[in-house]
C-alpha cells in the first residue's frame, strides 16, 4: 500500500499534472456555473483531450473538473438564484435569500468552505472506506433503490413551503411532467398528443433551467418594470467577502458539516443516485435537526452549508463502487471508466491489485483538486462578485440568452428552447400564486428514477411483499414514513404558531 501510494504521488506531482489539474479545476468552475452546462457536459469536452496523456495525468484533470464542477453550481445559485447544476438546486434555498439580504460575499464564502470540507471528507472516506461501503451499495437492488427514492421523495414534505396542499400538488405536478415522452423501459409514447414539441418529452435540466431561471428573470423583469431599485447590489458596502470570517462561521457547524457530507458520500456511493438526491437530502436532514428549522429559506448558513457540503462529498462517494467493483456511480464516473479503458486499464475488483499506483494517485488527485478548487474560487470569487454590481437591464437578457443556449445545447434541438419558455412561463404563474418550485422539480428528478426501479423490481418478481420483506428496503420505507410524519407535525406546529402571533 505504502508502495503504491508513493507511486501515485511521485506520478501525480509533476508540473504538467498540477497544470492540466488547475486548467481542469477552472473548466470545472465555469462550466456549472453557467445554468445548463452540466459537469457531464465539461467531463465529455475534456476526455478527448486526456487521449495523449498518461493515465493518471488523463484521469486527474477529469477529476479536477469534477471537483471543481460541483463547487461552481454555487455561483449562479447564490448571486443569481439559479442553480448552475442539478446537484445545486438546495443551495438557492438560503444561498440566494442571503444574497438578497446583502450579504452575497458571505453566500459565497460558506458555500466554498463547505464544498471544500464536503470534498476532502469525502476523498478521505474514500481512501479508508472504499471496499466496505461498495459492497453496500452493490447490495441494493431495484427494490431497495425504489424504496430509497422514495424516502429522497420525502423531502417535498419539508419543501412545500406555507402550504401542504399547494407543496403536494406542485410535487405531483413534477411527478406528472416526468412521465410526457417515450416509456423508459419499452420506448412507447405517452402523453405526447401526437405532438412533436412532446415526443422527446421534458429534458429535466430545460425543467430546471425553466423553473429556476426563466422564472426567476420574468419576475426581475416585473419588479424593475413596477419602479423598485434596478440593482440592489449597488448599494454601498454590498459587495464585501470575507473567507476567514466565513471559515469560522462554517466550523460553529461540524455536526451539520459533517452528518450533509457523510450523507453525500452514502449517496455518491449508490449507483445513479447522484448529487442532485445528495443536495435535497442533505439540506432536508439539516432542516430536521436545525433548532431553528423556520429559518431554513430565508438566507440561514446552515442550510447552505448543508446543500453544498452533501454535494460536493458525492464526487468522492461516486467513485466508491467505480474503483472497487467497477459499477460507474453516475454518468461522470462512467466517462472516468471509459477514459482509463481508452488506456487499456480494466476497471473492476481487480483495479487495485493491478494498478495500486494509479488507483493511490487517483486518490491523492481528490484531495489536491479540493485545495485547488478552494484557491481558485477564493481568488475569483471578489470578481464573480461584481455580478452584483450589473445592472438588471444588461444582466436579465445576457442570462436569458445563456439559458437558451443552455437548453439548446443539450440535445441540439429547437424545440428544447420552446419548452425552456413554456415551462419558465407556468414557473413564474406557480409563483406568483405561491405555489413552491422545489417540489416540482424534485418530482421531476426523481420521478423517472422511481418508476424505472418500480418495474424493473415488478418484472423481476411480481411480489410486493418483497419491499417488506428485503430489510435494507423495509428500513428506507420506514424512514421514509417517519421523516413524513414528523415534516407534517413540524408544519402543524408553525400554523399554531403563525395563528397565535
Amino acid at each position: 500500500m505504502m508502495t503504491a501510494l508513493l507511486d501515485g504521488m511521485a506520478q501525480l506531482f509533476t508540473l504538467m499534472t498540477m497544470i492540466t489539474m488547475l486548467l481542469g479545476v477552472i473548466a470545472g468552475v465555469i462550466a456549472s456555473a453557467i445554468p445548463g452546462f452540466t459537469i457531464t457536459m465539461a467531463i465529455v469536452l475534456t476526455l478527448p483531450l486526456t487521449f495523449s496523456m498518461p493515465p493518471l495525468q488523463g484521469v486527474a484533470t477529469m477529476l479536477a473538473v469534477y471537483v471543481g464542477g460541483y463547487s461552481g453550481g454555487l455561483i449562479s445559485a447564490a448571486l443569481l438564484g439559479i442553480p448552475g447544476t442539478p446537484s445545486s438546486v438546495a443551495t438557492t434555498f438560503d444561498a440566494f435569500p442571503m444574497s438578497r439580504n446583502g450579504e452575497p460575499g458571505r453566500a459565497l464564502a460558506l458555500g466554498i468552505w463547505a464544498s471544500f470540507f464536503g470534498a476532502l471528507i469525502s476523498a478521505v472516506v474514500l481512501i479508508i472506506a472504499a471496499p466496505p461501503l461498495a459492497l453496500i451499495a452493490v447490495k441494493l437492488g431495484a427494490w431497495e433503490y425504489f424504496s430509497l427514492i422514495i424516502f429522497a421523495m420525502t423531502v417535498v414534505a419539508s419543501l412545500v413551503g406555507k402550504s401542504m396542499l399547494k407543496g403536494l400538488m406542485t410535487g405531483l405536478l413534477g411527478l406528472l411532467i416526468a412521465t410526457v415522452g417515450s416509456d423508459p423501459l419499452m420506448g412507447v409514447p405517452r402523453f405526447t398528443f401526437d405532438s412533436e414539441l412532446l415526443a422527446n418529452g421534458l429534458p429535466f435540466l430545460v425543467v430546471l433551467i425553466g423553473m429556476f431561471a426563466v422564472s426567476q428573470l420574468l419576475s426581475e423583469v416585473e419588479s424593475t418594470s413596477e419602479g423598485t431599485r434596478d440593482n440592489q447590489a449597488c448599494m454601498p458596502g454590498r459587495v464585501t467577502f470575507h473567507p476567514m470570517a466565513a471559515l469560522r462561521e462554517t466550523l460553529s457547524y461540524p455536526v451539520n458539516l459533517i452528518r450533509s457530507s457523510m450523507v453525500g458520500v452514502f449517496i455518491g456511493a449508490v449507483p445513479g443516485a447522484g448529487g442532485s438526491i445528495a443536495n435535497l437530502l442533505a439540506y432536508d436532514q439539516a432542516k430536521r435537526a436545525s433548532k431553528h428549522p423556520e429559518a431554513f429559506g430565508t438566507g440561514t448558513p446552515e442550510g447552505v452549508i448543508a446543500s453544498e457540503s452533501g454535494n460536493s462529498a458525492t464526487s468522492g462517494g461516486g467513485l466508491i463502487p467505480m474503483i472497487a467493483l467497477g459499477i460507474p456511480g453516475s454518468a461522470v464516473d462512467a466517462v472516468l471508466m471509459a477514459s482509463l479503458m481508452v488506456h487499456g486499464i480494466g476497471v473492476g475488483p481487480r483495479l487495485i491489485l493491478d494498478h495500486g499506483d494509479l488507483v493511490y494517485g487517483m486518490f491523492m488527485a481528490m484531495l489536491l483538486a479540493a485545495g485547488m478548487v478552494l484557491l481558485v474560487c477564493m481568488c475569483s470569487m471578489r470578481l464573480f462578485l461584481r455580478v452584483t454590481e450589473i445592472p438588471k437591464s444588461v444582466i436579465v437578457p445576457v442570462v436569458l440568452v445563456c439559458c437558451v443556449i443552455g437548453a439548446f445545447a443539450l440535445n441540439n434541438r429547437v424545440t428544447d428552447v420552446y419548452l425552456l419558455l413554456g415551462v419558465g412561463v407556468l414557473g413564474y404563474i406557480l409563483s406568483k400564486l405561491d405555489y413552491p418550485l422545489a417540489p416540482l422539480v424534485l418530482g421531476v428528478i426523481l420521478g423517472p428514477i422511481a418508476e424505472t426501479n418500480l418495474r424493473r423490481a415488478l418484472m423481476t418478481d411480481d411480489n410486493w411483499m418483497l419491499f417488506l420483506t428485503r430489510p435494507i428496503s423495509l428500513a428506507l420505507l420506514v424512514l421514509a414514513a417517519i421523516s413524513i410524519l414528523l415534516a407534517i407535525r413540524h408544519h402543524h406546529r408553525q400554523r399554531r404558531i403563525a395563528q397565535a402571533a
